[in-house]
């Protein structure tokens, strides 16, 4: 009969332990050390641990980190968790009671969720790089091709003529805001937890500000409640992280419908195509689909994380924990592959403009800009001119005939039969209000096609103020590493 007295019991060590165990090693295991450190300079500074104490606390930490084969570990249940391997192996250099000390006044619970911070923290300015970058080359390649020719689809047919640098500033303003989110994302975990302890503080005069401090948080948040009950910087991490997902795919569907032979809107290099095994004719712009699996793959990866927290119990509890923490690292993972993809595709595709000027022609999509003109210029109604350029519109395509075969003696006839007199447009004055480079060019109001030079100004402005708080992000990042090793060498070399 087994020994049902005897933790763990298999079972659960087989499903649960050993696999959490692995995790956390491979995850958490540095922010445990650099928790373990940052709570002995804090104790130490508070007279809380002596000096010497903390000393060697650290002394023996350093050694267990460089000697430790913690990467070669497998899990054995002699110890629950990686917490209690580190707490033992340092109870074998300093003694066990000096190294139960070090735990004073914290509690696996606040150092958990502070870790989990920490690791998300990372992964969210990670990902905001990739995505300045994707920003950067939209702007990048619309201000090199801010009067190239593009057929705007509206219910999947070809509506208006705009430019590829329209298109592309359309994108990336929705990928600053995309940054704005995520970059909320940050400061939302950007509160330390330490010093909540269980869940209700503790009665040792601890300093959560310079917990906060040494571990790179901007503050502590203030509620130990929350501080251990509350999962909603995860969810909004993760509901960031969707919305991007959704955002880029969406363009991506774009990219893949402009390629096709019968759009031919967008020409996509040799060095993003595959070739068919049996059919020598095809080019397939395969890295297109791949993009677009990876978006939703990101997006159900993120769901994840979502749909685990969904209905759970405002208090501790597992299902916020390392498991769901990893499986939502996975959407990260899968970012990082999608976005520098996608910005290395934008800058070698090309507009095919010789496809695009045939449907803006064959579908008449100067149309509205027509209709436009005789409202400004011939005194017409809305309606009135809307129903002369309707008229010439059903004409021309029944027949077969783009807009550019728009002759005097037809339009005259629709004005007419419509305005009940004959134009005032001259012949040259019509071949000019037709043309796609003048719809796009009188389209001056702040955000059109006309107006790309100022766009391009504002969003190249946002973004640089974005990279610059991202850059704050990592500095204060980087002063806070360089603090707690300074803390940790001075106690060390005053022992």
């Amino acid at each position: 009969m087994q020994d049902d007295s005897r933790f763990p019991a298999p079972a659960y060590r087989d499903a649960v332990l050993a696999p959490l165990f692995d995790e956390t090693r491979r995850h958490f295991g540095g922010y445990l050390d650099r928790v373990n450190r940052a709570h002995a300079v804090m104790l130490a500074e508070q007279a809380i641990l002596s000096a010497q104490d903390a000393a060697r606390i650290l002394s023996a930490l350093a050694a267990i980190q460089r000697e430790a084969d913690f990467a070669g570990m497998t899990y054995t249940g002699e110890f629950e968790d990686l917490f209690f391997v580190t707490e033992h192996l340092l109870g074998q250099r300093v003694g066990r009671d000096l190294a139960g000390r070090l735990h004073t006044g914290r509690s696996r619970n606040d150092m958990d969720v502070t870790i989990f911070k920490m690791a998300l923290k990372a992964r969210l300015r990670g990902l905001l790089r990739q995505v300045c970058a994707l920003a950067q080359r939209l702007l990048e390649v619309a201000g090199r091709e801010p009067d190239t020719l593009i057929v705007a689809y509206t219910h999947g047919q070809p509506a208006q003529p705009t430019s590829f640098g329209h298109y592309l500033c359309a994108f990336a303003e929705v990928l600053l805001r995309d940054i704005d989110r995520l970059l909320h994302a940050h400061a939302d975990a950007d509160r330390c937890s330490m010093g909540a302890a269980a869940i209700t503080t503790t009665g040792f005069p601890l300093s959560r500000a310079r917990m906060a401090a040494l571990l790179g948080f901007a503050t502590f948040q203030e509620n130990s409640y929350g501080c251990i009950a509350a999962a909603d910087y995860l969810a909004s991490a993760y509901a960031q992280a969707k919305i991007l997902f959704i955002n880029l795919g969406r363009v991506i569907q774009d990219l893949n419908a402009w390629s096709s032979f019968e759009m031919a809107q967008l020409y996509v290099p040799n060095s993003f195509v595959q070739v068919s095994s049996i059919m020598p004719q095809k080019r397939n712009p395969v890295p297109i689909e791949h993009m677009r699996l990876l978006a939703s793959h990101g997006m159900g990866q993120c769901d994840v994380v979502m749909g685990t927290l969904h209905n759970t119990p405002f208090t501790d509890m597992n299902d916020a924990e390392g498991p769901t923490q990893a499986a939502g690292y996975a959407a990260f993972d899968t970012a990082s592959r999608l976005l520098p993809l996608l910005t290395d595709f934008i800058t070698a595709v090309r507009i095919r403009e010789d496809r695009v000027r045939a449907t803006i022609d064959a579908a008449c999509l100067g149309m509205t800009e027509l209709a436009d003109s005789l409202v400004r210029q011939e005194g017409l109604s809305f309606r009135q001119a809307h129903e002369v350029a309707a008229l010439l519109s059903r004409q021309l395509i029944e027949a077969g005939r783009g807009l550019s075969s728009l002759d005097d003696m037809r339009f005259a006839a629709a004005f007419a039969e419509v305005a009940g007199r004959p134009p005032a447009l001259s012949p040259v004055e019509l071949r000019q209000l037709t043309s796609p480079e003048h719809f796009v060019a009188v389209r001056t109001l702040p955000g059109g096609p006309g107006a790309l030079a100022a766009s391009l100004t504002g969003y190249s402005a946002t973004l640089a103020d974005r990279t610059a708080r991202l850059d704050a992000l990592d500095t204060a990042e980087a002063a806070a590493e360089t603090e707690l090793d300074g803390a940790v060498a001075r106690l060390i070399d005053r022992s």
